[in-house]
């Protein structure tokens, strides 16, 4: 398993990107975006999804350097329209609004529309914590049939990813994310590339729980694409009842309030939708009471006694302490999903100069 540093990754996916027909501020920013997912231990949002993401360029599924529409504006509301666009170039405009009216009014509601994969959605949570704004995202994939609701084996929803910014006084925010699925399918992806294995029930088949890939992808080869459609099972809600019901809430409102759709099998183009509200706690509280309060709290739950061989972690903690481990050691990858990388620069068409170059890059 070869292991890159972050700088040699980052300008490497550079490089793809702008092969590809991105901007180089494009291709700058979803390197930055998609090399901090591997940073933080989220293999499944990092350099993997390039495997797919220059295909859908070339086919003219994504397309590179989009600027939102802003379809509904007033002070306090915005719905935009991502245009298909990569979803590291919509989603921060999209969370530049709702900083923006949220600073204004002390509230906002973004519906964004129609956008490409928007990554980690702590990202854009960790925007607005930073503006000392708490946000809360509901996201879905539009046309992404991959989760079975609880009770079943069948796939209804998209992965449909929550999350919860708050902002920390000096110190890193906390910031809640996560899959209403057991795992988000990117994870399935990379350990079907060789990479971390996904819980042993994880998945769902005809046969009952199953950690086997195959049930989402049918067979498949070592390296390139993966068949969704292939596949005769489903990634199970978290939590049974709890995480099914809070999947369909992120589909109803990611999905179908921002006016992308809910997830449907036959929608045909994939899209993600997000809807995400802003909060100035400035402005509920004028005698600053909500910092003290988080700080207090946080280190009451924080001194709780620790289990036999387990610690008491905050959200967000686990990803700092992995990018700080990774920033010295650099980002292990797969063969597999080194691989891809390699492919990916050759059909953005770059030279074999280049991956002898970047082969070069690996310790």
């Amino acid at each position: 398993m070869p292991t890159i540093s972050a700088a040699d990754l980052e300008r490497t996916v550079i490089d793809i990107f702008s092969a590809a027909g991105c901007s180089a501020a494009e291709a700058s920013r979803i390197a930055h975006y998609l090399v901090a997912a591997n940073l933080t231990g989220h293999d499944s949002h990092g350099v993997a999804r390039i495997a797919r993401y220059v295909p859908l360029l070339r086919e003219g599924v994504v397309h590179a350097d989009q600027k939102v529409d802003v379809l509904v504006d007033t002070p306090a509301i915005a719905v935009v329209d991502g245009k298909y666009g990569f979803g590291q170039t919509v989603a921060p405009q999209a969370v530049a609004l709702g900083v923006e009216k949220c600073k204004s009014m002390g509230l906002s509601a973004i519906a964004l529309r129609n956008s490409g994969h928007v990554g980690r959605l702590s990202d854009w949570a960790e925007i607005a914590a930073r503006e000392g704004l708490v946000s809360i995202h509901f996201c879905n994939a539009a046309g992404s049939v991959l989760v079975a609701p609880f009770g079943s084996a069948e796939r209804r929803f998209s992965t449909a990813p929550y999350c919860v910014g708050v902002p920390l006084a000096g110190r890193e925010p906390l910031l809640l994310d996560f899959a209403t699925s057991i795992v988000a399918e990117g994870k399935v992806f990379v350990a079907s590339q060789g990479g971390r294995p996904i819980p042993n029930d994880a998945l769902i088949g005809p046969d009952g729980p199953s950690d086997d890939a195959r049930l989402l992808y049918g067979d498949y080869p070592t390296t390139g694409k993966r068949d969704l459609s292939a596949g005769k099972g489903a990634i199970r809600a978290f939590g049974d009842h709890k995480g099914s019901g809070l999947a369909l809430m992120c589909e109803l409102l990611g999905g179908a309030l921002s006016g992308t759709g809910a997830t449907r099998p036959d929608r045909g183009r994939v899209a993600n939708g997000m809807f995400s509200l802003y909060i100035d706690p400035a402005r509920l509280d004028p005698a600053s009471f909500f910092p003290q309060e988080v700080t207090r709290y946080v280190d009451f739950v924080k001194q709780a006694k620790p289990a036999p061989g387990a610690q008491v972690l905050m959200p967000g903690e686990p990803e700092q302490a992995m990018r700080a481990q990774r920033l010295r050691e650099g980002v292990p990858l797969p063969d597999e999903t080194w691989q891809s990388l390699l492919d990916a620069g050759r059909l953005a068409g770059l030279n074999a100069a280049w991956v002898a170059d970047a082969q070069a890059l690996r310790k």
